[in-house]
């Protein structure tokens, strides 16, 4: 039974028992911006976290899967401006932030996770977040929106939703913040996303929920076709909603997964959609396939291909790119079976039938493919499986943004 939920203000700050805080520091010179979070609940939680499928992890990364082995966290620090990978002292600098979290918040230094995000290679200014740790825990309140911002890089807006259902008679709350928008390719990709719940949930199933929930929804986005070094989503669970805690795959435990793949779907669109220099986000809808893994593979070929998205920009129905970038996926099927459709809030086009091309009007394709959202509709004929992958078109900003990023 898919759970039925509503839309709710506060962000990562909606459950109960949860405050957040996001400062400007001075982690990165020349830069006014908010560059350092913290996000603490007032109950030890449950804890999960998923991360880079990248050999080369961030000294946070590397300290946080320690820290979380035993299924629990009070708190997640997180700076921006600084990826703290690659660079001199960056496990001691990793330590330290969960230390200086640890102490102005009086909770085990265990029971900190710890986040970065930014320029890899260089030290991190661990005095500048010394520094601003005052500000940062006087700030701590229903303060979302400034830890959404604190995480950004190229991000050009804040991405951050709530919602709540309710579980034999009481109300579950869910919020979340995210930040992504360049390196971003399946497998998580540059993205934080930090997630928070009063429901009730075992270490265990927490982690269950949360693998699941990425492989649907962060793991089916794809800016740039780059994987990177600090990718981490957490969770923190602190049950207090007061509903009773859940310990298998029970009716509470589908609720639950369902609300939290409906969360990570919300965030995983935003970055989609802010993909660097991106003026349009690209959905592609696969069907008929024989199985999950050749749909969701098809997918995200289509949204990770270079001409698919340069066609998008320039509102180019070239539906022959799309069975392309299909072509090798790796998905074995029979090109004659292969159905295409564009589609927007401008109407829907079918342009490819069973592996042909079809007559359409180039008027009408333009206007289509000319809105904020694309639609790419993909029948393969096969069988009943079914995915949905998010990308963004590439225009000529996205070289401009990556061609100075560190200078």
């Amino acid at each position: 039974m898919a759970v039925i939920f509503k839309e709710i203000p506060g962000g990562v700050t909606a459950p109960s028992g949860f405050k957040a805080a996001g400062i400007h520091c001075g982690i990165k010179a020349r830069s006014l911006k908010k560059d350092l979070m913290l996000i603490v609940s007032e109950k030890t939680c449950a804890a999960a976290g998923v991360y880079t499928k990248n050999i080369v992890k961030a000294a946070p990364i590397l300290l946080t899967m320690e820290h979380l082995k035993d299924g629990r966290a009070a708190a997640i620090i997180a700076n921006s401006g600084n990826a703290n990978a690659c660079a001199e002292n960056d496990k001691e600098n990793a330590k330290k932030m969960a230390l200086l979290a640890s102490r102005g918040l009086n909770v085990p230094l265990e029971d900190v996770a710890v986040a970065s995000t930014g320029i890899i290679g260089q030290p991190l200014d661990i005095g500048a977040i010394e520094r601003g740790m005052p500000s940062l825990l006087a700030g701590l309140g229903n303060n979302s929106s400034d830890a959404a911002e604190a995480i950004m890089t190229t991000d050009t807006y804040k991405k951050e939703t709530a919602l709540e259902y309710t579980l034999n008679g009481k109300t579950i709350r869910m919020g979340g913040i995210c930040k992504g928008s360049g390196m971003i390719h399946p497998n998580m990709g540059t993205m934080l996303s930090f997630i928070a719940t009063d429901a009730a949930i075992s270490p265990h199933m927490l982690q269950k929920a949360l693998r699941e929930a990425v492989r649907v929804t962060f793991n089916r986005i794809s800016v740039d076709g780059d994987t990177s070094t600090n990718d981490t989503c957490i969770i923190l669970a602190n049950g207090m909603s007061g509903t009773g805690e859940i310990t298998s795959e029970d009716e509470g435990y589908y609720k639950f997964l369902d609300a939290l793949k409906a969360l990570c779907t919300r965030l995983a669109r935003l970055i989609a959609a802010d993909g660097e220099g991106a003026s349009k986000l690209i959905t592609c809808r696969v069907t008929g396939a024989p199985d999950e893994a050749a749909a969701e593979a098809a997918g995200k070929a289509v949204i990770a291909s270079s001409l698919v998205k340069a066609a998008m920009f320039g509102s180019d129905a070239n539906w022959g790119r799309v069975i392309c970038a299909i072509g090798y996926s790796g998905t074995d099927f029979d090109p004659v079976g292969i159905s295409i459709s564009f589609s927007s809030g401008a109407g829907k086009l079918p342009v490819c039938s069973r592996g042909r091309g079809l007559s359409f009007d180039e008027d009408l394709a333009k206007k289509i493919l000319s809105e904020k959202e694309i639609i790419i509709d993909v029948d393969m004929n096969m069988g009943s499986a079914s995915a949905v992958c998010w990308g963004c078109d590439l225009t000529y900003d996205y070289v401009k943004i990556n061609g100075d990023y560190r200078t």
